[in-house]
Protein backbone atom coordinates (compact mmCIF):
# COMPACT_ATOMS: atom_id res chain seq x y z
CA UNK A 1 0.00 0.00 0.00
CA UNK A 2 1.64 3.12 -1.20
CA UNK A 3 1.86 6.18 1.35
CA UNK A 4 -0.74 8.56 -0.72
CA UNK A 5 -3.59 5.49 -0.67
CA UNK A 6 -6.25 6.80 1.60
CA UNK A 7 -6.65 4.07 3.81
CA UNK A 8 -10.31 2.61 4.04
CA UNK A 9 -10.82 3.44 7.78
CA UNK A 10 -10.11 7.47 6.64
CA UNK A 11 -12.53 7.09 4.26
CA UNK A 12 -16.49 8.83 4.47
CA UNK A 13 -18.60 5.74 4.76
CA UNK A 14 -22.02 5.82 2.85
CA UNK A 15 -24.01 2.90 3.67
CA UNK A 16 -26.97 1.94 0.90
CA UNK A 17 -30.08 0.56 2.78
CA UNK A 18 -33.34 -0.68 1.62
CA UNK A 19 -35.93 -3.99 1.19
CA UNK A 20 -34.68 -6.40 -2.26
CA UNK A 21 -35.26 -4.87 -5.58
CA UNK A 22 -35.37 -1.38 -4.25
CA UNK A 23 -32.51 -0.74 -6.34
CA UNK A 24 -29.44 -0.16 -4.23
CA UNK A 25 -27.38 -1.70 -6.69
CA UNK A 26 -28.18 0.21 -9.79
CA UNK A 27 -28.01 3.36 -7.77
CA UNK A 28 -24.78 2.67 -6.53
CA UNK A 29 -23.90 2.16 -10.24
CA UNK A 30 -25.30 5.49 -11.26
CA UNK A 31 -23.67 7.39 -8.13
CA UNK A 32 -20.38 6.59 -9.42
CA UNK A 33 -20.91 6.27 -13.18
CA UNK A 34 -19.30 2.50 -12.71
CA UNK A 35 -21.01 -0.94 -13.32
CA UNK A 36 -19.90 -1.85 -9.63
CA UNK A 37 -22.59 -3.57 -8.37
CA UNK A 38 -24.14 -6.76 -9.78
CA UNK A 39 -27.66 -5.61 -10.62
CA UNK A 40 -30.45 -8.41 -11.43
CA UNK A 41 -34.28 -8.56 -11.12
CA UNK A 42 -33.98 -11.62 -8.68
CA UNK A 43 -34.25 -10.98 -5.18
CA UNK A 44 -31.38 -11.34 -2.82
CA UNK A 45 -28.23 -10.73 -5.01
CA UNK A 46 -26.68 -8.69 -2.57
CA UNK A 47 -26.09 -11.71 0.27
CA UNK A 48 -23.70 -9.50 2.62
CA UNK A 49 -22.29 -6.08 2.39
CA UNK A 50 -20.22 -5.33 -0.16
CA UNK A 51 -17.42 -2.26 0.71
CA UNK A 52 -16.07 -0.21 -2.38
CA UNK A 53 -13.34 2.09 -2.06
CA UNK A 54 -13.84 5.03 -4.74
CA UNK A 55 -13.34 8.53 -5.20
CA UNK A 56 -16.82 10.04 -5.53
CA UNK A 57 -16.78 13.79 -6.18
CA UNK A 58 -17.43 16.10 -4.61
CA UNK A 59 -16.86 14.10 -1.63
CA UNK A 60 -13.55 12.89 -2.39
CA UNK A 61 -12.40 9.84 -0.71
CA UNK A 62 -15.01 7.21 0.49
CA UNK A 63 -16.35 3.46 0.71
CA UNK A 64 -19.69 2.32 -0.79
CA UNK A 65 -21.26 0.18 1.14
CA UNK A 66 -23.94 -1.93 -0.38
CA UNK A 67 -26.52 -3.95 2.30
CA UNK A 68 -28.57 -6.92 1.83
CA UNK A 69 -32.08 -6.25 1.70
CA UNK A 70 -33.93 -5.38 5.22
CA UNK A 71 -36.75 -7.51 4.06
CA UNK A 72 -35.02 -10.70 3.36
CA UNK A 73 -36.71 -14.12 4.30
CA UNK A 74 -36.17 -17.49 6.46
CA UNK A 75 -33.68 -18.08 9.02
CA UNK A 76 -30.92 -16.88 6.52
CA UNK A 77 -32.31 -13.71 5.62
CA UNK A 78 -32.63 -12.93 9.32
CA UNK A 79 -29.18 -13.20 9.41
CA UNK A 80 -28.37 -11.30 6.29
CA UNK A 81 -30.56 -8.31 8.06
CA UNK A 82 -28.57 -8.19 10.99
CA UNK A 83 -25.46 -7.98 8.85
CA UNK A 84 -27.29 -4.99 7.31
CA UNK A 85 -27.88 -2.93 10.84
CA UNK A 86 -24.49 -4.03 11.87
CA UNK A 87 -23.68 -1.53 9.01
CA UNK A 88 -25.08 1.44 10.83
CA UNK A 89 -22.25 1.48 12.96
CA UNK A 90 -19.88 2.56 11.10
CA UNK A 91 -21.86 4.66 8.93
CA UNK A 92 -20.68 8.51 8.39
CA UNK A 93 -23.74 8.98 5.89
CA UNK A 94 -27.19 6.69 5.32
CA UNK A 95 -29.23 6.11 1.97
CA UNK A 96 -32.37 4.69 2.58
CA UNK A 97 -33.52 3.22 -0.89
CA UNK A 98 -37.02 3.13 -1.63
CA UNK A 99 -38.85 1.14 -4.91
CA UNK A 100 -40.95 4.30 -5.35
CA UNK A 101 -43.83 1.68 -6.94
CA UNK A 102 -44.32 -0.13 -3.75
CA UNK A 103 -43.85 3.34 -1.33
CA UNK A 104 -42.74 3.33 1.95
CA UNK A 105 -42.99 -0.20 3.71
CA UNK A 106 -42.76 -0.89 7.99
CA UNK A 107 -38.98 -2.67 7.43
CA UNK A 108 -38.25 1.15 5.71
CA UNK A 109 -39.75 3.24 8.43
CA UNK A 110 -38.16 0.80 11.07
CA UNK A 111 -34.63 1.14 9.69
CA UNK A 112 -35.35 5.39 9.45
CA UNK A 113 -36.51 4.81 13.03
CA UNK A 114 -32.59 3.36 13.61
CA UNK A 115 -31.11 5.66 11.98
CA UNK A 116 -32.44 8.83 13.78
CA UNK A 117 -31.65 6.77 17.40
CA UNK A 118 -28.12 6.78 16.05
CA UNK A 119 -28.33 10.49 15.16
CA UNK A 120 -26.98 9.64 11.32
CA UNK A 121 -27.38 11.72 8.36
CA UNK A 122 -29.14 10.51 5.80
CA UNK A 123 -31.16 10.83 2.57
CA UNK A 124 -34.26 8.56 1.86
CA UNK A 125 -33.85 7.95 -2.06
CA UNK A 126 -36.90 7.30 -3.64
CA UNK A 127 -35.79 4.70 -6.68
CA UNK A 128 -37.31 4.17 -10.07
CA UNK A 129 -39.32 7.00 -10.61
CA UNK A 130 -39.85 6.19 -14.90
CA UNK A 131 -42.00 4.17 -13.71
CA UNK A 132 -44.45 6.57 -12.03
CA UNK A 133 -46.97 9.14 -13.62
CA UNK A 134 -46.94 12.75 -12.02
CA UNK A 135 -49.77 12.18 -9.32
CA UNK A 136 -48.05 9.55 -8.39
CA UNK A 137 -44.76 11.08 -7.96
CA UNK A 138 -46.44 14.10 -6.25
CA UNK A 139 -48.62 11.67 -3.66
CA UNK A 140 -45.15 9.64 -2.82
CA UNK A 141 -43.31 13.26 -2.36
CA UNK A 142 -45.82 13.77 0.26
CA UNK A 143 -45.87 10.79 2.32
CA UNK A 144 -42.08 10.44 1.94
CA UNK A 145 -42.01 14.20 3.41
CA UNK A 146 -43.98 12.85 6.75
CA UNK A 147 -40.84 11.07 7.23
CA UNK A 148 -37.82 13.27 6.03
CA UNK A 149 -37.50 16.65 4.58
CA UNK A 150 -34.33 15.03 2.97
CA UNK A 151 -35.50 12.81 0.57
CA UNK A 152 -35.04 12.20 -3.58
CA UNK A 153 -37.11 11.13 -6.16
CA UNK A 154 -34.70 9.69 -8.55
CA UNK A 155 -34.32 7.06 -11.50
CA UNK A 156 -30.77 4.92 -11.05
CA UNK A 157 -32.15 4.02 -14.82
CA UNK A 158 -32.61 6.72 -16.94
CA UNK A 159 -29.97 8.98 -14.45
CA UNK A 160 -33.11 11.61 -13.52
CA UNK A 161 -32.12 13.48 -10.18
CA UNK A 162 -28.44 11.92 -9.87
CA UNK A 163 -26.55 15.07 -9.80
CA UNK A 164 -28.54 16.65 -7.35
CA UNK A 165 -28.84 13.75 -5.08
CA UNK A 166 -25.24 13.39 -4.97
CA UNK A 167 -24.34 16.94 -4.41
CA UNK A 168 -26.82 16.57 -1.46
CA UNK A 169 -24.75 13.62 -0.21
CA UNK A 170 -21.99 15.81 -0.05
CA UNK A 171 -23.81 18.57 1.48
CA UNK A 172 -23.69 15.91 4.61
CA UNK A 173 -20.17 15.69 4.61
CA UNK A 174 -18.86 15.11 8.17
CA UNK A 175 -17.06 18.19 10.04
CA UNK A 176 -13.55 17.26 10.04
CA UNK A 177 -12.07 16.56 13.93
CA UNK A 178 -8.69 17.84 14.89
CA UNK A 179 -7.50 14.17 15.31
CA UNK A 180 -3.60 13.42 15.29
CA UNK A 181 -1.81 10.66 15.55
CA UNK A 182 1.33 12.46 16.81
CA UNK A 183 2.27 15.47 15.32
CA UNK A 184 0.53 17.46 17.77
CA UNK A 185 3.07 16.53 19.97
CA UNK A 186 6.33 17.30 18.12
CA UNK A 187 7.69 20.52 17.01
CA UNK A 188 9.16 20.71 13.31
CA UNK A 189 12.68 19.41 12.85
CA UNK A 190 11.99 17.01 15.75
CA UNK A 191 13.44 13.59 15.54
CA UNK A 192 11.37 10.41 15.99
CA UNK A 193 12.71 6.80 16.35
CA UNK A 194 10.09 4.57 14.91
CA UNK A 195 11.05 0.90 15.59
CA UNK A 196 9.32 -1.39 13.60
CA UNK A 197 10.42 -4.79 13.98
CA UNK A 198 10.60 -6.86 10.30
CA UNK A 199 9.41 -10.59 11.52
CA UNK A 200 7.58 -13.90 10.17
CA UNK A 201 4.26 -11.50 10.95
CA UNK A 202 5.69 -8.51 8.80
CA UNK A 203 3.82 -7.91 5.25
CA UNK A 204 6.75 -8.52 2.67
CA UNK A 205 7.51 -5.31 0.88
CA UNK A 206 5.41 -2.94 2.97
CA UNK A 207 5.10 -0.82 6.48
CA UNK A 208 2.13 -2.58 8.16
CA UNK A 209 -1.11 0.58 8.46
CA UNK A 210 0.09 2.33 11.73
CA UNK A 211 3.54 2.57 11.03
CA UNK A 212 2.34 4.03 7.68
CA UNK A 213 0.54 6.22 9.28
CA UNK A 214 2.30 7.55 12.16
CA UNK A 215 5.49 7.95 9.71
CA UNK A 216 3.08 10.23 7.31
CA UNK A 217 1.78 12.44 10.71
CA UNK A 218 5.46 13.05 11.55
CA UNK A 219 6.43 14.24 8.22
CA UNK A 220 3.20 16.05 7.37
CA UNK A 221 4.05 18.07 10.63
CA UNK A 222 8.03 18.66 9.20
CA UNK A 223 9.83 16.98 12.31
CA UNK A 224 12.31 13.97 11.18
CA UNK A 225 11.50 9.97 11.55
CA UNK A 226 13.95 7.65 11.74
CA UNK A 227 13.31 4.41 11.12
CA UNK A 228 15.10 1.11 12.50
CA UNK A 229 14.34 -2.63 13.77
CA UNK A 230 14.43 -3.19 17.60
CA UNK A 231 17.95 -4.83 16.60
CA UNK A 232 19.51 -1.64 15.72
CA UNK A 233 17.69 0.67 18.04
CA UNK A 234 20.84 1.24 20.19
CA UNK A 235 23.51 1.82 17.46
CA UNK A 236 21.05 4.26 16.45
CA UNK A 237 20.50 5.98 19.55
CA UNK A 238 24.63 6.51 19.83
CA UNK A 239 24.65 7.84 16.55
CA UNK A 240 22.23 10.85 17.26
CA UNK A 241 23.65 14.18 18.32
CA UNK A 242 20.75 15.09 20.95
CA UNK A 243 18.04 12.69 22.30
CA UNK A 244 15.22 11.93 20.13
CA UNK A 245 11.95 13.90 21.31
CA UNK A 246 9.55 10.45 21.14
CA UNK A 247 10.61 6.49 20.22
CA UNK A 248 7.48 4.65 18.84
CA UNK A 249 7.62 0.91 19.31
CA UNK A 250 5.54 -1.76 18.24
CA UNK A 251 3.90 -2.81 20.88
CA UNK A 252 5.38 -6.30 20.95
CA UNK A 253 9.06 -5.28 21.11
CA UNK A 254 7.82 -3.11 24.41
CA UNK A 255 10.11 -5.17 27.07
CA UNK A 256 13.18 -5.06 24.92
CA UNK A 257 12.74 -1.62 23.68
CA UNK A 258 12.37 -0.06 27.41
CA UNK A 259 15.13 -1.63 28.41
CA UNK A 260 17.30 0.56 25.71
CA UNK A 261 15.28 3.50 25.30
CA UNK A 262 16.85 5.49 28.23
CA UNK A 263 14.32 6.83 30.68
CA UNK A 264 14.78 10.52 29.75
CA UNK A 265 13.22 9.83 26.30
CA UNK A 266 9.50 9.63 25.80
CA UNK A 267 8.48 6.53 24.65
CA UNK A 268 5.31 5.17 23.63
CA UNK A 269 3.59 2.78 20.95
CA UNK A 270 1.85 3.00 17.69
CA UNK A 271 -0.92 1.09 18.67
CA UNK A 272 -1.42 3.28 21.69
CA UNK A 273 -1.33 6.22 19.33
CA UNK A 274 -3.68 4.54 17.09
CA UNK A 275 -6.33 4.04 20.00
CA UNK A 276 -5.84 7.85 21.32
CA UNK A 277 -6.77 8.52 17.52
CA UNK A 278 -9.73 6.18 17.12
CA UNK A 279 -10.98 8.03 20.55
CA UNK A 280 -10.54 4.41 22.06
CA UNK A 281 -7.25 4.94 24.60
CA UNK A 282 -9.14 6.73 27.64
CA UNK A 283 -11.25 3.49 28.54
CA UNK A 284 -8.58 2.01 27.72
CA UNK A 285 -5.74 2.46 30.42
CA UNK A 286 -9.30 2.43 32.50
CA UNK A 287 -10.17 -0.85 32.05
CA UNK A 288 -6.60 -2.26 32.09
CA UNK A 289 -6.61 -3.75 35.77
CA UNK A 290 -9.10 -5.66 34.75
CA UNK A 291 -6.32 -7.77 33.91
CA UNK A 292 -5.41 -8.15 38.14
CA UNK A 293 -8.78 -9.80 38.83
CA UNK A 294 -8.34 -12.46 36.01
CA UNK A 295 -9.21 -16.29 37.43
CA UNK A 296 -9.24 -19.40 36.22
CA UNK A 297 -12.06 -20.37 33.65
CA UNK A 298 -12.67 -16.48 33.33
CA UNK A 299 -13.58 -15.57 29.77
CA UNK A 300 -11.53 -13.13 27.80
CA UNK A 301 -12.01 -11.81 24.50
CA UNK A 302 -9.43 -10.47 21.98
CA UNK A 303 -10.81 -8.64 19.21
CA UNK A 304 -9.19 -7.33 15.84
CA UNK A 305 -10.68 -4.90 13.09
CA UNK A 306 -8.65 -6.88 10.11
CA UNK A 307 -8.39 -10.29 9.17
CA UNK A 308 -4.92 -11.90 8.47
CA UNK A 309 -3.36 -14.95 7.89
CA UNK A 310 -1.98 -15.47 11.50
CA UNK A 311 1.88 -16.65 11.77
CA UNK A 312 3.01 -19.23 14.39
CA UNK A 313 3.81 -16.14 16.52
CA UNK A 314 0.79 -13.95 15.86
CA UNK A 315 0.16 -11.65 18.34
CA UNK A 316 -3.65 -11.86 19.27
CA UNK A 317 -3.96 -15.65 19.29
CA UNK A 318 -0.41 -16.31 20.15
CA UNK A 319 1.75 -13.68 22.25
CA UNK A 320 -1.40 -12.05 23.92
CA UNK A 321 -2.80 -15.26 25.60
CA UNK A 322 0.78 -15.96 26.78
CA UNK A 323 1.33 -12.65 28.20
CA UNK A 324 -2.05 -13.19 29.96
CA UNK A 325 -1.07 -15.91 31.78
CA UNK A 326 1.99 -15.25 32.38
CA UNK A 327 1.00 -12.33 34.31
CA UNK A 328 -2.44 -13.27 36.20
CA UNK A 329 -0.91 -16.76 36.80
CA UNK A 330 -4.15 -18.15 35.85
CA UNK A 331 -5.53 -20.19 32.93
CA UNK A 332 -8.73 -17.67 31.50
CA UNK A 333 -10.65 -19.60 28.50
CA UNK A 334 -9.89 -17.48 25.32
CA UNK A 335 -12.06 -16.44 22.55
CA UNK A 336 -11.20 -14.16 19.13
CA UNK A 337 -13.16 -12.09 16.80
CA UNK A 338 -11.34 -10.06 13.75
CA UNK A 339 -12.97 -7.87 11.30
CA UNK A 340 -16.11 -6.90 10.78
CA UNK A 341 -17.09 -9.80 13.67
CA UNK A 342 -17.43 -7.84 17.10
CA UNK A 343 -20.32 -9.55 19.96
CA UNK A 344 -23.24 -7.28 20.31
CA UNK A 345 -23.82 -9.38 24.16
CA UNK A 346 -20.41 -9.00 25.61
CA UNK A 347 -21.66 -9.73 29.36
CA UNK A 348 -20.13 -13.09 29.21
CA UNK A 349 -16.43 -11.79 29.11
CA UNK A 350 -14.46 -10.60 32.24
CA UNK A 351 -12.38 -8.41 30.10
CA UNK A 352 -12.04 -7.68 26.12
CA UNK A 353 -8.44 -6.51 24.36
CA UNK A 354 -8.76 -4.91 21.58
CA UNK A 355 -6.19 -4.32 18.76
CA UNK A 356 -5.27 -0.73 17.72
CA UNK A 357 -8.25 -0.37 15.20
CA UNK A 358 -5.98 0.92 12.50
CA UNK A 359 -8.72 -1.06 9.91
CA UNK A 360 -11.76 0.63 11.95
CA UNK A 361 -13.24 3.73 11.20
CA UNK A 362 -14.02 6.20 14.66
CA UNK A 363 -17.81 5.77 14.61
CA UNK A 364 -17.02 1.56 14.41
CA UNK A 365 -14.82 1.61 16.95
CA UNK A 366 -16.42 3.83 19.17
CA UNK A 367 -19.45 2.13 18.72
CA UNK A 368 -17.75 -1.12 20.15
CA UNK A 369 -16.54 0.89 23.17
CA UNK A 370 -19.81 2.25 23.85
CA UNK A 371 -21.28 -1.40 23.78
CA UNK A 372 -18.44 -2.46 26.34
CA UNK A 373 -19.54 0.17 28.81
CA UNK A 374 -23.23 -0.09 28.58
CA UNK A 375 -22.65 -3.95 29.94
CA UNK A 376 -19.98 -2.99 32.24
CA UNK A 377 -17.40 -5.18 30.13
CA UNK A 378 -14.01 -3.76 30.59
CA UNK A 379 -12.20 -3.31 27.24
CA UNK A 380 -8.43 -2.46 26.76
CA UNK A 381 -5.66 -1.84 24.02
CA UNK A 382 -3.18 -3.94 22.90
CA UNK A 383 -0.47 -1.81 23.42
CA UNK A 384 -1.89 -0.26 27.08
CA UNK A 385 -2.37 -3.85 27.94
CA UNK A 386 1.53 -5.13 26.93
CA UNK A 387 2.70 -1.81 28.44
CA UNK A 388 0.74 -2.80 31.86
CA UNK A 389 1.96 -5.78 31.82
CA UNK A 390 5.65 -5.66 31.65
CA UNK A 391 5.27 -2.65 34.22
CA UNK A 392 5.84 0.50 32.24
CA UNK A 393 2.05 1.81 31.29
CA UNK A 394 3.29 4.87 33.24
CA UNK A 395 5.84 5.76 30.95
CA UNK A 396 4.27 5.22 27.61
CA UNK A 397 0.98 7.00 28.40
CA UNK A 398 3.60 10.18 29.70
CA UNK A 399 3.59 11.78 26.35
CA UNK A 400 0.05 12.07 26.54
CA UNK A 401 -0.82 14.39 29.36
CA UNK A 402 -4.55 14.14 29.90
CA UNK A 403 -4.21 10.31 29.82
CA UNK A 404 -1.22 10.50 32.03
CA UNK A 405 -3.56 12.11 34.88
CA UNK A 406 -5.21 8.80 35.09
CA UNK A 407 -2.42 7.24 36.61
CA UNK A 408 -2.05 9.77 39.02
Amino acid sequence: MSLNTTPAAERIHIGIFGKRNAGKSSLINAITSQNLAIVSEQKGTTTDPVYKAMELLPLGPVMVIDTPGIDDEGELGKLRIEKAYQVLNKCDIVLLVVDAQVGLTHEDEALWAKVQEKNLPAILVLNKIELLEDMQKALLTVNAMKLTKHCFLVSAETGANIRELKEAIAALKPKETERQLVGDLLQPLDVVILVTPIDSAAPKGRLILPQQQVLRDVLDNNAIALVVQETELAQALLKLAAPPRLVITDSQAFAKVSQIVPPSVPLTSFSILMARYKGSLYNAVKAVRALDNIKDGDKILISEGCTHHRQCQDIGTVKMPNWIRQYTQAEPEFCFTSGTEFPADLTQYKLVVHCGACMLNEKEMLHRNKVALAQAVPMTNYGIAIAYMHGILKRTVAPLPDIAKLLE
